[in-house]
């Protein structure tokens, strides 16, 4: 089964919690999601980031009205993700810099160093006041993020035999109190990776639209109507955002974070889901039937066929290419029309 993107490969990406708040900021999408309860999928609010809060390395809620974004070796806090309400610059200590995730809970801040095996704790993290380390507990290594809160750590699983799980323990160190619970497929569509999850990973495919034959002794000369679809399924896909609350304004009219989020996953790897292509020159409007007359000769005993390219999500088709091949092979073209995305 394909995996989740993990953050170590996902600018932008992370999470990060207060209480019984929880926060998946997709700054690579403008964007970040809200929620009481990911594994229920309950009370999903999707807002705007505001430009002064995108491109973030990583993402911490301190409080309700604290967040913290690492760039870098410094730091961005702000009362409001969306708005960029009192925002102060600040400069990472050297002990708290170059870490693989960041993260908040009980009212300290940790940086995560998987490569050592430990995490940094501290009540400041300008001044790395208060600083302590501690190993990660063996089941708490493998996260591929990590948010916490006021009583509780929480990290997100590799994918197994149960799906996407996150990991919920009052310890890291010794994780105590721990359970694990799946996460409700509303919140996996908004992951990197996630629709695959969701809806089974992406496919390319050539289909047959027509097929000319000339079985005569003379050339002969065609002229053909060819209908077909180009186009994004919009109208069909964007039940991916029905549960979801979207107050971001004019950034995303209806349909249009879907298809962000479609475009993400046809542009990741097999090993997550896609198929690694570029697909932002592609028609990304509702689809539509186009009809186009085709004028072409053929030879005496020859056929020809009509293909065109187009991308899948699970057994779904979603986005008709505007590519088109006329070949005299029965079988589909070998080709790749489209570009190699850069992930």
């Amino acid at each position: 089964m394909a995996g989740i993107l993990p953050k170590s490969k996902a600018k932008g990406v992370d999470f990060c919690g207060v209480n019984d708040n929880y926060y998946i900021i997709r700054s690579d999408l403008g964007c970040f999601m809200y929620s009481t309860n990911f594994h229920l999928g309950s009370d999903l609010m999707i807002y705007g980031l505001h430009p002064s809060c995108q491109g973030g390395d990583h993402y911490l809620a301190f409080d309700d009205n604290t967040f913290y974004i690492i760039k870098g070796n410094s730091y961005r806090r702000v009362s409001n993700m969306s708005k960029d309400l009192d925002a102060e610059v600040y400069n990472l200590h050297p002990n708290c810099q170059g870490g693989d995730h960041y993260m908040s809970a009980y009212g300290y801040f940790y940086m995560i160093f998987k490569s050592r095996g430990v995490y940094h704790r501290t009540s400041d993290m300008s001044k790395d006041s208060d600083a302590a380390e501690f190993p990660l507990h063996p089941n708490c290594k493998d996260g591929l993020y990590y948010w916490g809160t006021k009583s509780y750590s929480y990290f997100l699983k590799p994918t197994d035999e149960w799906g996407i799980q996150y990991h919920k323990t009052d310890s890291l160190y010794k994780d105590t109190n721990a359970s694990t619970m799946s996460i409700h497929p509303d919140v996996l569509n908004f992951l990197p990776g996630g629709l695959g999850q969701t809806h089974g990973p992406t496919f390319e495919k050539w289909d047959l639209m027509k097929m000319m034959s000339n079985d005569s002794e003379i050339p002969v000369t065609w002229e053909k109507k060819i209908t077909r679809k180009v186009g994004f399924t919009k109208s069909k896909s964007s039940s991916i955002e029905h549960n979801w609350k979207v107050q971001i304004g004019t950034t995303y009219e209806s349909g249009a974070l879907t298809e962000a989020i479609a475009k993400y996953q046809f542009s990741l790897s097999l090993e997550y889901g896609g198929i690694s292509v570029n697909t932002e020159n592609e028609n990304w409007e509702e689809a539509t039937e186009l009809a186009e007359t085709m004028t072409l000769t053929l030879q005496p005993h020859t056929k020809m066929y009509v293909w065109q390219y187009m991308l899948g999500l699970g057994k779904e088709d979603v986005l008709f290419c505007r590519v088109m091949v006329l070949n005299e092979n029965p079988n589909p073209p070998s080709i790749l029309p489209l570009p190699p995305a850069n992930k």
